[in-house]
């Protein structure tokens, strides 16, 4: 009795469970605790604090001795000659390595010979040895004369030792020896640039020294700059050893004053800090550089201090320009047709062979593609492909055969019945005409989207800067991006990747289009709206010449279907009978497998 009492009162009490399950709102959260994490804190505190109760308060040193000549004028003219050493020296040796850089790098035997054998020499010399023969350099020439040389006409002559002063020798000396080490920094960073950015600069038809300027280098400076900058605070610290000339820098200046004082310590102090605010001045240039550079890099790149202070400032500074336009969406209908030229080009390929070293990858290719057509190339991978394509706008240069664009050679000059090959800037100049979208896009990272797209038709067509912008808006426009012209290519998904360079090639208006594969780097979610941009393509009347796996996709856009095995077109014909009457057995093999 006494139990089922017991029991239902037990029943019938209500239960303490103060909220609904999963409700943890009343929870009180206890924050994880990192004893290691706290020691190591508190061991740090100590460090400092031990560390600053030693130097502030050991009077010997001398921080009164400090003070006074701190900013005496003996030491900031040293200073100020330390700075101009390490100016002049960076900006010298840096111009002379991207020379040598370029060298190293360049199609020359001679060039690459002659600057490796520089950079060579002046990594192995001691600077403070090259800095003692070049201050006796009178000894070894006693006059330096510009003329004519082994003819005995001279311009003009000059003193050797009036003419190398030891402020001389000491910028010459620091900007030899810049000059090794900076080359190898540059060429390093030119070698980290992803050589699809080259192809991609050179199928726009840039010219060489704006693929330089504009794609390699400013995508270069993000390896180079950080070993640059450490190179030239290396090179401001450098400057000491200019003592040796008797020049009074920073250093040298300070021994002088402790050499009479005695007060050694303070003075050298005095030192460290000066070279403590050169190192942190060159920091945050670097930052700033860097953060320049890097444009592009990061898909959600970090604010700088100065842009957040300035958004709280002036809050209607954070409202991007995309939300004052109406976004047209990628799987918008309404999108008007791409408007192109309205013919095409005809493209000629006869006897075209290709090899790489003992294998053969096109062997007697032959094949005529109709002015506004659409002609895709299908067949495994490896049959030759794609490097029939590049062969095409001459990214790969042919061994045997040629190619025309409406009778016009891509890449010769005929005279009669001989056929002269193009210099690299004519090539480039008549690649123009032909646009390509490659495999992985290759679209410029340290460019915007709207960057990336006039980039070519103003430098290479020559079209006004505010002509070509408009243009390209429309462009995005037509191909679903219109809210997109201010992202970078990081920021965006595949498929609106590969819209941009369908975009960026059309804008130069070419005769032909290469489509390299692309829809082979998407996810299969991203290959409709890629294929739809290219089926409006089909109806413009450009001729586009298509490297494709989707065959679906081929039967619908195509008016000629090639299949390629082993380097060989073994068929060609228009989709019906390519695609559903082959009549090489290797071609109904392969389709066998796809279908």
């Amino acid at each position: 009795m006494t139990v089922a009492a017991d029991f239902n009162d037990v029943a019938v009490r209500p239960r303490e469970t103060p909220a609904a399950k999963g409700d943890y709102s009343h929870y009180r959260i206890v924050p994880a605790r990192y004893p290691a994490r706290t020691a190591g804190t508190i061991f740090a505190l100590l460090v400092i604090a031990a560390t600053i109760h030693s130097v502030l308060g050991n009077p010997r040193w001398g921080w009164d001795v400090f003070a006074e000549w701190f900013f005496a004028e003996p030491v900031l003219v040293g200073l100020g000659r330390t700075l101009l050493l390490t100016l002049l020296g960076a900006f010298f040796g840096f111009l002379l390595g991207t020379g040598l850089a370029l060298a190293r790098v360049s199609r020359s035997p001679l060039l690459v010979g002659v600057s490796w054998t520089y950079i060579w020499i002046f990594r192995s010399i001691p600077l403070i040895v090259l800095l003692l023969i070049l201050n006796n350099l009178g000894y070894l020439y006693e006059t330096i004369t510009v003329g004519v040389p082994y003819t005995g006409i001279n311009f003009i002559s000059w003193n050797t030792t009036q003419l190398i002063t030891p402020f001389a020798a000491a910028v010459l000396g620091l900007t030899l020896n810049q000059a090794a080490f900076a080359s190898e920094i540059i060429r390093g960073g030119i070698l980290s640039v992803d050589q699809g950015q080259l192809e991609a600069a050179s199928a726009l038809g840039l010219p060489r020294r704006r693929q330089a300027s504009r794609i390699i280098l400013p995508q270069a400076m993000r390896s180079i700059l950080p070993t640059a900058f450490n190179d030239i605070i290396g090179l401001a610290k450098g400057t000491s050893q200019v003592y040796i000339l008797a020049l009074p820098e920073l250093f040298y200046t300070i021994q002088i004053i402790y050499r009479r004082n005695l007060e050694v310590i303070p003075l050298l102090m005095v030192a460290t800090v000066w070279y403590l605010v050169i190192l942190t001045v060159l920091s945050i240039i670097q930052h700033h550089i860097e953060r320049r550079y890097a444009r592009g890099a990061l898909r959600n790149p970090p604010p700088s201090i100065f842009a957040g202070l300035y958004r709280r400032l002036v809050p209607e500074f954070s409202v991007p320009r995309a939300a004052e336009e109406e976004p047209v969406q990628s799987g918008d209908s309404s999108r008007a047709s791409v408007i192109l030229p309205a013919r095409g080009g005809e493209v000629t390929i006869h006897g075209v062979s290709k090899s790489y070293g003992q294998l053969k990858v096109l062997s007697d290719v032959t094949l005529t593609v109709p002015a506004g057509s659409v002609t895709t190339i299908i067949g495994q991978s490896g049959s030759g492909k794609s490097t029939l394509l590049r062969s095409i706008n001459h990214l790969e240069r042919v061994d045997d055969g040629f190619i025309a664009i409406d009778g016009e050679l891509i890449g010769y000059r005929q005279n009669g019945e001989t056929l002269y090959e193009l210099k690299e800037k004519d090539i480039l100049k008549r690649r123009v005409e032909v646009g390509m979208v490659f495999q992985s896009f290759n679209l410029f990272p340290h460019l915007t989207v709207l960057e990336n797209i006039v980039e070519a038709p103003v430098t290479v067509r020559g079209i006004p800067g505010d002509r070509a912008k408009a243009e390209a808006r429309e462009l995005l426009v037509r191909v679903g991006l219109s809210d997109k012209a201010d992202a970078y290519p990081r920021q965006l998904s595949g498929g609106q990747q590969q819209r941009v360079a369908i975009a960026r090639a059309l804008a130069l208006k070419p005769k032909v289009l290469l489509f390299d594969e692309p829809t082979s780097a998407l996810d299969p979610e991203l290959v409709g709206e890629v294929l739809d941009v290219i089926k409006e393509l089909a109806r413009s009347g450009t001729t586009l010449l298509i490297v494709t796996h989707e065959i679906g996709f081929a039967r619908e856009v195509s008016d000629l279907v090639v299949f390629m095995e082993q380097g060989r077109i073994l068929e060609t014909g228009t989709p019906e009978k390519v695609l559903g009457r082959p009549e090489h057995p290797r071609t109904a093999e392969f389709l066998a497998k796809v279908l």
